[in-house]
């Protein structure tokens, strides 16, 4: 049997654990049924996109400990909004 090899040349393991898999499809039913709701605590409507019930399944599985990786940090730099004068 062959195995599938990535191109990086990194060995192959998981990045998200099967946790955040079952959250993310959690969310994706609650998407589809129209009970996901938005924000902190949920005032702000139902979600309509499929990304941002991906984003909210991850989010709920970061927060039960599942392995999920890092959210990226935005690239702006915060010592360039200031102005020296």
């Amino acid at each position: 049997m062959a195995t599938k090899k990535s191109f990086s040349g990194r060995s192959s393991r998981r990045r998200y654990g099967k946790g955040a898999s079952k959250s993310v499809k959690s969310a994706m039913r609650r998407r589809k049924k129209g009970t996901l709701k938005r924000g902190k605590s949920g005032h702000g409507g139902t979600v309509k996109s499929r990304k941002q019930a991906i984003a909210i399944g991850l989010s709920e599985a970061r927060k039960k400990g599942a392995k999920v990786p890092r959210k990226k940090s935005s690239s702006r730099k915060k010592s360039s909004s200031r102005r020296k004068s």
